[in-house]
C-alpha cells in the first residue's frame, strides 16, 4: 500500500489527509511540533508527502518530511494542471493553487469557480482552456462575526450557527441574518454575475464554513470539503513522480 500524506496549514487550523493508493482514507487535525510529525511518520509510514503552508509552521517540519518521504512543498514553481496568467503568480496563496488543482481534476476542460469558506472567503476562478484567472477575497463567517464584538461597545460575540432567520428577533438572531444571510447573497451574487460572463460552469463550495452557508445558497452547487486535499494529491503525483 502506497500511503501520501497531504498537510494544509491554513489561518484557522492545521489538517492532514491520508490517501491509501490513491484514496482518501481520512483527515485529521494535526500538530506541527516535531515530536507529533515523527509520531505520524512511525504510525502511516508514507511514501510521499505534499505541504500547502499559508502560515510561519515549524521549520523543522519540512526536514522530516524531506528525509522520510519523497516530499514537496507547494509553491509558485510547482507544476501545475493549469497555467497562472496573473501579474504576479509567485503571491497566489498555495491553498488556492491546491483548490484550482483539485477543480481541474475533477472537472477538466469546463471553467469552475472554486468558492472557499475559510477565515477568508475566496472565490477562484478557472476557464475552460486551465487558465487561473484569479477572483475575490472577502472576510469570513468567524471574522465578520468578530468584527461586529470587536468595533462595537455592545454587540455580542455570536457563535456561528446555520438557523439564520431573515427577521433577527434578538440581537444574536440580528446578527446570523446580518452575517449568514449576508455572506449568502454575496455568495449568490457573485455566481449570478459570472453566469453573465461565462456559460456551463461549475461552482464548488468548500472550507469548514460549508454547513453554515450551504443550506441558504439558491444556486446550484458541489459542496465538498475535501477538495483541497484532492487537489493537494493530483499536485504530490505530477510533482513526486
Amino acid at each position: 500500500m502506497s500511503v501520501t500524506l497531504c498537510f494544509d496549514f491554513g489561518n484557522t487550523r492545521r489538517k492532514m489527509a491520508v490517501f491509501n493508493d490513491g484514496e482518501l482514507d481520512r483527515v485529521e487535525v494535526v500538530a506541527d511540533d516535531s515530536d507529533s510529525i515523527r509520531s505520524i511518520l512511525d504510525k502511516y509510514k508514507p511514501r510521499k508527502s505534499i505541504l500547502s503552508s499559508v502560515v510561519d509552521h515549524n521549520p523543522e517540519l519540512e526536514s522530516l518530511l524531506e528525509d522520510n518521504t519523497r516530499f514537496h512543498k507547494l509553491n509558485h514553481e510547482t507544476k501545475l494542471s493549469f497555467s497562472t496568467p496573473v501579474g504576479k503568480p509567485e503571491t497566489i496563496g498555495a491553498d488556492r493553487l491546491a483548490l484550482i488543482s483539485g477543480a481541474v481534476h475533477q472537472f477538466p476542460k469546463q471553467h469552475n469557480l472554486v468558492i472557499a469558506l475559510g477565515s477568508a472567503v475566496t472565490y477562484n476562478f478557472c476557464n475552460k482552456f486551465h487558465e487561473f484567472l484569479g477572483g475575490g477575497i472577502s472576510p469570513g463567517l468567524e471574522m465578520r462575526l468578530k468584527s461586529l464584538n470587536y468595533y462595537t461597545a455592545k454587540l455580542p460575540l455570536v457563535k456561528a450557527s446555520s438557523n439564520a432567520p431573515l427577521i433577527g428577533y434578538d440581537t444574536a438572531t440580528n446578527i446570523l441574518s446580518g452575517v449568514v444571510l449576508g455572506m449568502a447573497y454575496e455568495i449568490d451574487g457573485f455566481i449570478d454575475e459570472y453566469a453573465r460572463k461565462f456559460d456551463n460552469f461549475n461552482v464548488l463550495l468548500t472550507g469548514g464554513d460549508i454547513v453554515f452557508l450551504a443550506s441558504h445558497l439558491k444556486n446550484r452547487i458541489f459542496a465538498d470539503p475535501d477538495l483541497i486535499f484532492k487537489g493537494l494529491y493530483a499536485i504530490s503525483e505530477v510533482n513526486n513522480p
